[in-house]
């Protein structure tokens, strides 16, 4: 009933609808159609265009090894074959969109995303506003992200241990309390920087556990076939949320106050909430727990080690993570000091690196499929330093501007590629928890490449600064892949994969 609720409008508007769809949500008529509701019912008449794929044929073995968690009848595999081979145009881009959990969670967490970029953009604002200190802008982003390098590793091992939808209905849950906090005080005026960096600090202890649990989560609503395609749509997504999200809070600053940013970030919860409370997944066994937190932990590390791919893709990341972003806090630097273009010019830097990781996201669901992932991902680190070291080194605005585009592009093409490799060379029961050292490296190391890339700048200047940066990014680079095997693709999670790979 509630996969109807969502994807039958006529059926929203009747009694039948009111009777028996709003009782398993825990709501009763008299609170009328909530407006995530109509939200995702509109959204879903274009999404209803792709054909759904069937997901009952999916057992899921928490013990199983790479390879062999996913069981199918051979009628299934066959049809699934020629659908695949059947792939052209928006069929091959928008593949993940024939599952119907992933049309939920895409409308979910896409509208969440755009409230979410609003509140971090209301919220420099907000900072810069009552402080005037720089310092104040990259202490409250220190403390939003210091939680993420301390818990997300536990939290990996929590996705592990728990079902993975109720942690994630809990920390939006969260999150969203945060935003109504932050809301309220500063409609009544009552706001203080301290009262930001605290709730920044709660936010981020709720996204160390959200991140490892929903990185994991995807391949259970999409499968393995469609994981790289689901990985790059969820790029798209949040980069276009990038853009619209602080075009938005900008009007709504302007015409409407700042506390109607924080206000509507609050209410783009309840879509995601919903979309998850709509989701119908396939049970899986749980193992019970038998094992303390540190040891499962523990094996996750062990699995790192020994599985060389996967420590050489973690390696990469954690250095991409430290040297290559570096960029984005160097680039007022660059807009005001050498470019010379001040607030608007930098915006649109901003806006160009965000394009051009939106263009790559929809380039790779297109022809990610037809390279191998050892050539993807040596192709995106490379090109994302290289043109980190050329924009270094340009003195012209429209040159930058490209430059950072191109930046974008190969960023997604390494960032979604990596990510496929570690979760598809990653068994089922482990996951979780290898995720959670993924998202260590790639977000949780992150504050400490910005305050290096602060220092070295203040040191030298912002032009060595990135230009150490990227060569870092290419040494590292150079070397992983020189000691790599020189099979075509030995990041594939099993022997069969790897030959038709």
């Amino acid at each position: 009933m509630l996969r109807r609720m969502l994807f039958d409008l006529p059926l929203m508007r009747s009694g039948v609808f009111r009777e028996h769809a709003f009782p398993q949500l825990g709501l009763s008529s008299a609170q009328g159609i909530t407006f995530p509701a109509i939200l995702l019912g509109l959204i879903s008449t274009f999404l209803n265009s792709f054909p759904v794929r069937p997901q009952g044929n999916i057992k899921r073995h928490p013990e199983g090894g790479p390879g062999n968690d996913e069981q199918k009848d051979p009628e299934d595999s066959d049809t699934q074959t020629q659908e695949e081979r059947g792939r052209t145009g928006l069929g091959r881009i928008f593949a993940s969109f024939s599952h119907r959990n992933y049309q939920l969670y895409y409308i979910g967490h896409g509208t969440s995303l755009i409230g979410t970029w609003m509140q971090v953009t209301a919220e420099g604002w907000l900072v810069y506003q009552l402080t005037g200190s720089p310092l104040a802008l990259g202490l409250v982003r220190f403390l939003h992200a210091i939680p993420v390098t301390l818990f997300t590793i536990p939290g990996g091992t929590f996705a592990d241990r728990f079902d993975k939808r109720r942690i994630l209905l809990a920390t939006q849950t969260l999150s969203m309390t945060l935003a109504f906090v932050l809301f309220g005080l500063v409609y009544t005026e009552r706001i203080e920087v301290w009262h930001v960096g605290l709730l920044g600090m709660f936010l981020g202890f709720a996204n160390a556990f959200d991140i490892p649990a929903r990185q994991s989560f995807i391949i259970d609503i999409v499968g393995k076939k469609d994981l790289m395609n689901a990985i790059v749509l969820n790029s798209s997504m949040f980069n276009g949320a990038r853009i619209v999200g602080p075009a938005l809070a900008g009007l709504l600053i302007s015409f409407a106050g700042m506390a109607t940013c924080f206000l509507v970030n609050a209410f783009s919860f309840l879509a995601v909430i919903l979309s998850y409370l709509c989701m119908k997944l396939p049970k899986t066994d749980r193992p019970p727990l038998q094992k303390s937190m540190r040891h499962e932990t523990m094996e996750a590390v062990r699995f790192v080690r020994a599985n060389k791919n996967v420590a050489s893709v973690l390696v990469l990341v954690a250095t991409a993570s430290v040297f290559g972003i570096c960029y984005v806090v160097l680039l007022p630097v660059f807009a005001k000091d050498i470019l010379h273009v001040g607030p608007g010019g930098y915006g649109y830097l901003m806006t160009s690196n965000g394009i051009g990781a939106l263009l790559g996201a929809f380039a790779l669901a297109s022809f990610g499929d037809r390279f191998s992932r050892k050539s993807l991902l040596y192709t995106g680190i490379l090109g994302f330093s290289t043109a980190l070291l050329f924009f270094a080194l340009s003195r012209h605005f429209w040159l930058t501007s490209f430059l950072l585009a191109c930046a974008g592009w190969f960023m997604i093409l390494f960032f979604s590629t990596a990510n496929t490799i570690v979760q598809l060379a990653t068994p089922d029961s482990i996951r979780g928890r290898v995720m959670g050292i993924y998202s260590f490296c790639f977000i949780g190391l992150s504050p400490f490449g910005g305050l290096f890339a602060g220092v070295n700048a203040r040191m030298t200047s912002a032009v060595i600064a990135v230009v150490f940066s990227a060569t870092v990014c290419i040494l590292v680079t150079l070397v992983l892949w020189w000691n790599s095997p020189n099979d075509r693709n030995p990041f594939s999670p099993n022997p069969k994969t790897h030959q038709k790979d």
